[in-house]
C-alpha cells in the first residue's frame, strides 16, 4: 500500500528572482506535492517565521531554502535566530548560496545549519541539486511534523 504524502511547504528565501525561477523550475519537476513562499530579504523571512505583517495566516515551513547574501538581514543572521528558538529550530535549514567559501561552510555548520549546498551555475546541474535534495529531504530523512 503507498502512502499519499501530504503536500510539503518550503520557504525558500532568496533576493534574486532569477534564483527563485530556477529553483522552483527545477523543484516542478518533482512527483511530491509542494507549496512554496518566498521571502526577499531576511526581515522578510523572519516576518514570516514569526507571523507578523502580511504574513499572520502564514503555515509553517516543512524546510527552508537559505541563501546567505541577503538584503536586511543575512542569511547567517536568520539562521541563528531560527536555530535558538524552540519554536523554529527543528525545521531543516539547507544553505542555498552561490558562495563555496569554506569560512561560509564552516559558519553555516556552527550555526546549526542541516545542509550546505552551493548553488550550481548552469540549469541541469541546477535541476540535479534539487533532485538531490529532494531525494534526501522528501524522500528518506522523516521531517518534523
Amino acid at each position: 500500500m503507498d502512502i499519499i504524502p501530504r503536500s510539503l511547504h518550503i520557504l525558500l528565501v532568496e533576493d534574486n528572482e532569477g534564483d527563485v525561477r530556477l529553483i522552483r523550475e527545477a523543484f516542478s519537476e518533482s512527483k511530491i506535492e509542494k507549496n512554496f513562499s518566498v521571502a526577499t530579504d531576511g526581515e522578510d523571512a523572519l516576518n514570516f517565521l514569526y507571523a507578523k505583517a502580511q504574513y499572520s495566516a502564514r503555515i509553517k515551513p516543512d524546510i527552508i531554502l537559505l541563501d546567505i547574501n541577503l538584503p536586511k538581514k543575512n542569511g547567517f543572521e536568520v539562521l541563528e535566530k531560527i536555530k535558538t528558538d524552540p519554536a523554529l529550530r527543528k525545521i531543516p535549514v539547507i544553505m542555498l548560496s552561490s558562495s563555496s567559501s569554506e569560512e561560509h561552510v564552516t559558519k553555516s555548520y556552527d550555526l546549526n545549519a542541516n545542509c550546505y549546498v552551493t548553488k550550481p551555475v548552469d540549469f541541469d546541474e541546477y535541476t540535479k541539486a534539487v533532485k538531490i535534495i529532494e531525494d534526501f529531504w522528501f524522500q528518506m530523512a522523516k521531517l518534523p511534523g
